[in-house]
């Protein structure tokens, strides 16, 4: 039956023709270019279709302004020392030669009385006596030196990483001009964690000296083993929860006992992250350390053994066990406080959308065309904002 419309030649009326556009040639078969496909209408305004990428987190300094992944926080870190090397590993050189310097004498002294062993092993006794001496009393004096001096490096370096995190730039002079009113509650932090870490020593070595003159080695050791066991997860747990106390002290100016409680609630919204960040930053520090100075203390005690004690000899050790120590400490110093530091930043962002602040303040410099000093003073607690 014909309804006054003709039928291609291939096609039965079951199965009409494709739909054929006005003006298209017909070639007699389906005509793949003639057929009309239908349009997809656009997502509506919002919504984030196949294939949509966020816009990039706003960057002006060492970080990104959004909650920081581990890689954000090495990664910053190295930056912070890229960013400002002569303020950065200046100052961390000269805070690593001045801790240094007593255990690298102490240490040579005591390569130098095993040198004289080797020549004259009849002199084993006093030589001995003399080592004990002479390797801990620098090491003591050193370990005095070094917390004090990492105390203020750490408030120096943590100024620097606050004005880098906006790209600007901060001299060292400054630095310590900023920080200098802010070293005594440093010292506070200090002591204060300090004694937190030792109290639980004291009746804990009473109850090992009294187990041990009881006669029971067995029962002296056990409780030795449990006392590490019990005092190594106490003290990672107190420096993990007060390991922002610094940054607050700095960057917001609260006083010892007030950084404190903002480093524990800070800490207290993801304690085991910032705990296995810290962890795993103590673990690379260590590496570091060890893997710069071992080549100076294989150096030191081949010359304190052909030396064979002289004076010219442990001169030379010392110097060279020193210059070791150094490097390794100028590369370890900057990390520790620029992970502590991005930690703070971080916690921040994740507990008081504290990257709002910091991207309004970003964009505003940005349009300025500069880092002006005032943005130290976003970091006071006053510019947090509870989501």
């Amino acid at each position: 039956m014909s309804d006054g419309h003709e039928t291609p030649p291939g096609w039965s009326a079951e199965q009409p023709p494709p739909y054929r556009a006005p003006g298209s040639p017909y070639s007699g078969g389906p005509d793949p270019s003639a057929w009309q496909q239908p349009v997809p209408p656009p997502p509506p305004y919002g919504q984030q279709g196949y294939g949509y990428m966020p816009p990039p987190a706003l960057r002006p300094g060492i970080i990104p302004l959004r909650p920081l992944g581990l890689g954000d926080i090495y990664d910053g870190t190295i930056k912070l020392i890229r960013s400002n090397p002569k303020a950065v590993l200046g100052l961390s050189a000269i805070v690593a030669a001045v801790a240094a310097v007593p255990v690298s004498i102490g240490q040579a002294l005591t390569l130098s009385s095993i040198g004289d062993l080797l020549d004259d092993p009849t002199a084993q006794p006093a030589a001995m006596e003399g080592g004990f001496v002479t390797q801990y009393l620098p090491t003591i004096i050193s370990s005095v030196v070094s917390l004090a001096a990492v105390t203020i490096l750490t408030g120096i370096l943590i100024r620097i990483l606050g004005r880098a995190v906006f790209g600007g730039k901060i001299t060292a002079g400054e630095a310590w001009r900023l920080v200098a009113s802010r070293v005594p509650a440093l010292f506070g932090v200090f002591f204060l964690v300090l004694g937190l870490i030792l109290v639980p020593a004291i009746p804990m070595a009473v109850i090992f000296y009294a187990a041990a003159s009881s006669g029971e080695p067995l029962a002296a050791l056990g409780l030795g083993l449990l006392f590490m066991l019990f005092y190594i997860g106490y003290a990672l747990f107190i420096n993990t929860r007060f390991a922002l106390a610094a940054p607050a002290v700095v960057l917001e100016g609260l006083g010892p006992v007030q950084a404190m409680r903002r480093s524990w609630r800070l800490v207290g919204g993801d304690f085991w992250r910032v705990f296995g960040i810290l962890v795993l930053t103590m673990i690379i520090a260590w590496l570091v350390s060890m893997i710069i100075s071992f080549p100076f203390g294989l150096i030191a005690g081949i010359v304190s053994v052909f030396g064979e004690g002289s004076t010219g000899a442990t001169i030379a050790v010392a110097v060279v066990l020193a210059v070791g120590t150094t490097l390794g400490a100028m590369i370890t110093y900057p990390l520790q406080a620029g992970v502590a530091g991005l930690l703070y930043t971080d916690r921040r962002m994740r507990s008081e959308a504290f990257d709002l602040v910091l991207q309004t303040a970003a964009l505003e410099q940005q349009r300025q065309g500069w880092v002006h000093a005032t943005a130290d003073e976003l970091w006071h607690p006053s510019n947090a904002r509870r989501p």
